[in-house]
């Protein structure tokens, strides 16, 4: 979906995203977890996780300024190209259990004050 070797994207809180301009469509994977693009260029614009209901995937490539933003976690590892690497402080081979994001948002809190 994003024909590069990374698929780069920040978790924002839901109550505290909405879209300004437009109506973007779900994309080609229609399952639970939902992937919107632009209905125009069809750029992958945003992902509602699944059992994430309270948080938005956003794609830093749609953020006006995305430069500081460092990876902090990196999932699905396990499919990576050889070469492609990360300064991510934490790493899964695939997604980690739902249940370590609050400690997760707790730490990326405290690293970035």
């Amino acid at each position: 979906m994003t024909a590069s070797a990374f698929s780069l994207s920040a978790l924002f809180p839901s109550e505290g995203f909405h879209v300004t301009k437009g109506e973007p469509v779900i994309g080609g994977l229609h399952g639970a977890t939902r992937h919107f693009f632009c209905p125009h260029c069809m750029s992958w614009i945003f992902t509602r996780p699944e059992g994430l209901d309270q948080f938005v995937n956003v794609r830093t490539t749609m953020l006006d300024v995305a430069g500081p933003y460092a990876p902090f976690i990196e999932t699905y590892t396990s499919e990576k190209l050889p070469w492609a690497t990360t300064p991510a402080i934490h790493s899964f081979e695939r997604f980690p259990a739902m249940e370590l994001f609050g400690s997760f948002l707790a730490e990326y809190a405290e690293r970035t004050r």
